[in-house]
């Protein structure tokens, strides 16, 4: 499957680099949404969104509940009016330094240098689809 993000709008690319706060969903082991308020980055060049997150959330313990595969996970930005962006992928928890530097590098670059977190893991969601107002 290719990166859906090549074709892309210049203004798909700002929304996802101002500031705002996104809803993640992520499915729970009984078969049960669970959607939280994170900050999320976009890499347009690897079709990737990460969240950064503490390894004992209830999120991530979904996302290794489905394994290897995968979890199926999406995050919603929206802008309090009409522009409105969904992304949706195969999420993995990433645990390597690299990694997890890479992903607290973006947060900090979109949002501010998070708090140091040694349990801190990054989440990525390999994007498959895109919905929304803002392509």
């Amino acid at each position: 499957m290719g990166n859906p993000l090549v074709e892309t709008s210049e203004e798909f690319h700002a929304f996802w680099t101002e500031r705002r706060v996104c809803l993640l969903a992520t499915v729970a082991p009984d078969g049960s949404p669970h959607v939280v308020p994170v900050g999320v980055t976009v890499d347009p060049d690897s079709g990737l969104a990460r969240v950064i997150a503490s390894r004992t959330s209830k999120k991530i313990r979904n996302v290794l509940a489905h394994g290897e595969a995968g979890a199926l996970a999406s995050v919603t930005g929206h802008d309090g009016g009409r522009r409105w962006s969904t992304l949706q992928g195969r999420a993995h928890v990433r645990t390597d330094p690299e990694s997890v530097a890479e992903a607290v590098r973006r947060y900090a670059q979109r949002y501010r240098v998070p708090r140091e977190n040694p349990e801190r893991v990054a989440l990525e969601i390999a994007i498959e689809h895109l919905m929304g107002s803002v392509r």
